[in-house]
Protein backbone atom coordinates (compact mmCIF):
# COMPACT_ATOMS: atom_id res chain seq x y z
CA UNK A 1 0.00 0.00 0.00
CA UNK A 2 1.63 3.54 -0.71
CA UNK A 3 2.43 5.45 2.43
CA UNK A 4 -0.06 8.26 1.16
CA UNK A 5 -3.06 6.08 1.44
CA UNK A 6 -1.89 4.86 4.20
CA UNK A 7 -1.39 8.46 6.07
CA UNK A 8 -4.50 9.94 4.60
CA UNK A 9 -7.08 7.32 6.42
CA UNK A 10 -5.41 8.00 9.86
CA UNK A 11 -4.61 11.83 9.42
CA UNK A 12 -8.33 12.31 9.02
CA UNK A 13 -8.81 10.34 12.67
CA UNK A 14 -6.12 12.06 14.34
CA UNK A 15 -7.20 15.55 13.12
CA UNK A 16 -10.68 14.93 13.97
CA UNK A 17 -9.43 14.23 17.78
CA UNK A 18 -7.16 17.23 17.74
CA UNK A 19 -9.62 19.31 16.26
CA UNK A 20 -12.16 18.54 18.74
CA UNK A 21 -9.58 18.73 21.76
CA UNK A 22 -9.08 22.40 20.89
CA UNK A 23 -12.40 23.08 20.44
CA UNK A 24 -13.21 21.86 24.01
CA UNK A 25 -10.25 23.28 25.44
CA UNK A 26 -10.74 26.58 23.94
CA UNK A 27 -14.62 26.67 25.28
CA UNK A 28 -12.85 25.94 28.42
CA UNK A 29 -10.18 28.28 28.47
CA UNK A 30 -11.99 31.89 27.22
CA UNK A 31 -14.88 32.05 29.53
CA UNK A 32 -12.57 31.12 32.80
CA UNK A 33 -9.95 33.17 31.35
CA UNK A 34 -11.62 36.43 30.82
CA UNK A 35 -13.53 36.02 34.01
CA UNK A 36 -10.95 35.75 35.99
CA UNK A 37 -9.04 38.50 34.34
CA UNK A 38 -12.23 40.58 34.93
CA UNK A 39 -12.71 39.22 38.80
CA UNK A 40 -8.90 38.33 39.65
CA UNK A 41 -8.31 36.87 43.32
CA UNK A 42 -11.94 35.43 43.22
CA UNK A 43 -13.48 32.30 43.86
CA UNK A 44 -13.70 31.49 40.09
CA UNK A 45 -9.86 32.92 39.54
CA UNK A 46 -8.80 30.70 42.64
CA UNK A 47 -10.30 27.54 41.45
CA UNK A 48 -9.39 28.18 38.18
CA UNK A 49 -5.79 28.49 39.46
CA UNK A 50 -5.66 25.58 41.66
CA UNK A 51 -7.12 23.19 39.17
CA UNK A 52 -4.71 24.04 36.68
CA UNK A 53 -2.30 23.61 38.48
CA UNK A 54 -3.28 20.03 39.43
CA UNK A 55 -3.84 19.33 35.45
CA UNK A 56 -0.54 20.63 34.54
CA UNK A 57 0.94 18.33 37.38
CA UNK A 58 -0.89 15.37 35.80
CA UNK A 59 0.49 13.10 33.29
CA UNK A 60 -1.15 12.60 30.34
CA UNK A 61 -1.28 9.01 30.79
CA UNK A 62 -2.81 8.92 34.34
CA UNK A 63 -5.48 10.91 32.94
CA UNK A 64 -6.31 8.92 29.97
CA UNK A 65 -6.58 6.00 32.51
CA UNK A 66 -8.06 7.04 34.77
CA UNK A 67 -10.93 8.01 32.00
CA UNK A 68 -10.85 4.70 31.21
CA UNK A 69 -11.52 3.21 34.56
CA UNK A 70 -14.15 5.64 35.13
CA UNK A 71 -15.61 4.79 31.82
CA UNK A 72 -15.48 0.79 32.31
CA UNK A 73 -16.48 0.95 36.01
CA UNK A 74 -19.96 3.09 34.79
CA UNK A 75 -20.24 1.37 31.49
CA UNK A 76 -21.11 5.18 30.42
CA UNK A 77 -18.95 5.64 27.08
CA UNK A 78 -16.56 2.66 25.11
CA UNK A 79 -12.90 2.80 26.67
CA UNK A 80 -11.22 2.21 23.21
CA UNK A 81 -11.49 2.43 19.25
CA UNK A 82 -13.43 4.42 17.16
CA UNK A 83 -16.37 2.61 16.48
CA UNK A 84 -17.91 -0.55 17.75
CA UNK A 85 -16.78 -4.29 17.05
CA UNK A 86 -19.03 -5.94 14.80
CA UNK A 87 -21.08 -2.82 14.10
CA UNK A 88 -23.11 -2.11 10.70
CA UNK A 89 -24.52 1.41 12.11
CA UNK A 90 -25.04 3.71 9.09
CA UNK A 91 -26.22 7.54 9.06
CA UNK A 92 -26.33 9.58 11.88
CA UNK A 93 -26.54 6.33 14.03
CA UNK A 94 -22.55 5.59 12.90
CA UNK A 95 -21.99 9.36 13.42
CA UNK A 96 -23.34 9.04 17.09
CA UNK A 97 -21.05 5.91 17.64
CA UNK A 98 -17.97 7.47 16.73
CA UNK A 99 -18.67 10.19 19.08
CA UNK A 100 -19.52 8.32 21.86
CA UNK A 101 -15.85 6.45 21.15
CA UNK A 102 -14.79 10.67 20.70
CA UNK A 103 -15.77 11.80 23.55
CA UNK A 104 -12.93 10.19 26.21
CA UNK A 105 -9.82 10.90 24.43
CA UNK A 106 -11.30 14.24 23.06
CA UNK A 107 -11.86 15.05 26.80
CA UNK A 108 -8.44 14.09 28.31
CA UNK A 109 -6.20 15.99 25.09
CA UNK A 110 -8.71 18.82 25.93
CA UNK A 111 -7.82 18.58 29.61
CA UNK A 112 -4.18 18.58 29.13
CA UNK A 113 -4.05 22.21 26.87
CA UNK A 114 -7.10 24.01 28.65
CA UNK A 115 -4.91 24.90 31.85
CA UNK A 116 -2.01 26.59 29.62
CA UNK A 117 -4.24 28.12 27.27
CA UNK A 118 -6.07 29.30 30.35
CA UNK A 119 -3.62 31.02 31.64
CA UNK A 120 -2.65 32.70 28.46
CA UNK A 121 -6.22 33.60 28.03
CA UNK A 122 -5.98 34.97 31.78
CA UNK A 123 -2.78 37.11 31.23
CA UNK A 124 -3.91 38.40 27.94
CA UNK A 125 -7.02 39.46 29.36
CA UNK A 126 -5.40 41.31 32.10
CA UNK A 127 -3.40 43.05 30.45
CA UNK A 128 -5.94 44.44 28.27
CA UNK A 129 -8.47 45.37 31.01
CA UNK A 130 -5.51 47.33 33.00
CA UNK A 131 -4.32 49.16 30.19
CA UNK A 132 -4.69 52.64 29.71
CA UNK A 133 -6.94 53.13 27.71
CA UNK A 134 -9.44 50.82 29.19
CA UNK A 135 -9.24 52.89 31.88
CA UNK A 136 -9.74 55.77 30.14
CA UNK A 137 -12.82 54.69 28.67
CA UNK A 138 -14.25 53.04 32.18
CA UNK A 139 -13.46 56.80 33.26
CA UNK A 140 -15.98 58.10 30.60
CA UNK A 141 -18.41 55.94 31.90
CA UNK A 142 -18.39 53.05 29.69
CA UNK A 143 -20.16 49.62 31.04
CA UNK A 144 -17.87 46.97 31.65
CA UNK A 145 -19.76 44.90 29.37
CA UNK A 146 -19.60 47.09 26.25
CA UNK A 147 -15.78 47.71 27.73
CA UNK A 148 -14.90 43.95 27.49
CA UNK A 149 -15.98 43.38 24.22
CA UNK A 150 -15.92 46.36 22.45
CA UNK A 151 -12.34 47.36 23.85
CA UNK A 152 -10.24 44.78 26.43
CA UNK A 153 -11.31 41.68 23.87
CA UNK A 154 -9.56 43.31 20.58
CA UNK A 155 -6.81 44.67 22.70
CA UNK A 156 -5.69 40.66 24.04
CA UNK A 157 -7.00 39.23 20.26
CA UNK A 158 -3.44 39.36 18.90
CA UNK A 159 -1.89 37.19 21.38
CA UNK A 160 -4.60 34.53 21.50
CA UNK A 161 -4.75 34.23 17.33
CA UNK A 162 -1.05 34.03 17.60
CA UNK A 163 -1.73 30.85 20.28
CA UNK A 164 -4.73 29.41 18.32
CA UNK A 165 -2.58 27.88 15.58
CA UNK A 166 0.15 26.81 17.77
CA UNK A 167 -2.60 25.08 20.08
CA UNK A 168 -4.12 23.13 16.56
CA UNK A 169 -0.80 21.87 16.07
CA UNK A 170 0.17 21.02 19.27
CA UNK A 171 -2.65 19.41 20.31
CA UNK A 172 -3.03 17.31 16.89
CA UNK A 173 0.89 15.82 17.35
CA UNK A 174 -0.08 15.73 20.94
CA UNK A 175 -2.54 13.06 20.75
CA UNK A 176 -0.08 10.80 19.90
CA UNK A 177 -0.08 9.01 23.41
CA UNK A 178 -3.50 8.99 23.97
CA UNK A 179 -4.10 7.41 20.59
CA UNK A 180 -2.18 4.45 21.61
CA UNK A 181 -3.27 4.24 25.29
CA UNK A 182 -7.07 4.52 23.91
CA UNK A 183 -6.90 2.83 20.44
CA UNK A 184 -7.87 5.69 18.22
CA UNK A 185 -6.62 4.82 15.08
CA UNK A 186 -5.17 7.74 14.15
CA UNK A 187 -1.35 8.57 13.35
CA UNK A 188 0.20 7.73 16.62
CA UNK A 189 -0.11 3.65 16.93
CA UNK A 190 1.03 3.72 13.04
CA UNK A 191 4.08 6.20 14.02
CA UNK A 192 4.93 3.58 17.05
CA UNK A 193 4.31 1.18 14.91
CA UNK A 194 6.56 2.18 11.96
CA UNK A 195 9.56 2.33 14.66
CA UNK A 196 9.62 -0.57 15.67
CA UNK A 197 9.23 -2.41 11.83
CA UNK A 198 12.14 0.49 11.04
CA UNK A 199 9.98 1.68 8.61
CA UNK A 200 11.46 4.92 7.97
CA UNK A 201 9.45 5.83 4.78
CA UNK A 202 6.09 6.05 6.87
CA UNK A 203 8.06 7.44 9.86
CA UNK A 204 10.06 10.42 7.23
CA UNK A 205 6.52 10.34 5.91
CA UNK A 206 4.64 11.43 9.44
CA UNK A 207 7.24 13.55 10.58
CA UNK A 208 7.31 15.44 7.63
CA UNK A 209 3.28 15.61 7.64
CA UNK A 210 3.58 17.30 11.27
CA UNK A 211 6.20 19.83 10.00
CA UNK A 212 3.99 20.93 6.82
CA UNK A 213 0.92 21.07 9.73
CA UNK A 214 3.09 23.18 12.09
CA UNK A 215 3.54 25.95 8.94
CA UNK A 216 0.23 25.76 8.02
CA UNK A 217 -0.99 26.43 11.59
CA UNK A 218 1.68 29.66 11.75
CA UNK A 219 0.52 30.67 8.49
CA UNK A 220 -3.25 31.02 9.97
CA UNK A 221 -2.46 32.45 12.69
CA UNK A 222 -0.53 35.00 10.43
CA UNK A 223 -3.53 35.71 8.19
CA UNK A 224 -5.63 35.88 10.97
CA UNK A 225 -3.88 38.64 12.74
CA UNK A 226 -3.62 40.13 9.19
CA UNK A 227 -7.50 40.03 9.09
CA UNK A 228 -8.21 41.31 12.96
CA UNK A 229 -5.65 44.03 13.14
CA UNK A 230 -5.06 47.14 11.29
CA UNK A 231 -2.08 48.06 12.67
CA UNK A 232 -0.64 44.77 10.80
CA UNK A 233 -2.35 45.75 7.53
CA UNK A 234 -0.73 48.36 7.62
CA UNK A 235 2.52 47.18 8.26
CA UNK A 236 2.02 45.02 4.89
Amino acid sequence: MPVSALLWTRMRNTFLLGTTAMLIAWSLALPLGIWGAFRPKGWIDRGNSAISTLLLSSPELALGMLFMLAAARFGVLPTGGMTSLYSEQTGWFAVADVIRHLAIPATVLALVAAPMLLRHVRAAMLEAWNSPFVKAAKGHGIGNRRLLLHHALPAAANPLISLFGLSLAGLVSGSFLIEVIMGWPGLGPLFINAIFARDLHVVMAVVMLFSVLLVIANLMSDVLLYAVDPRVRAEC
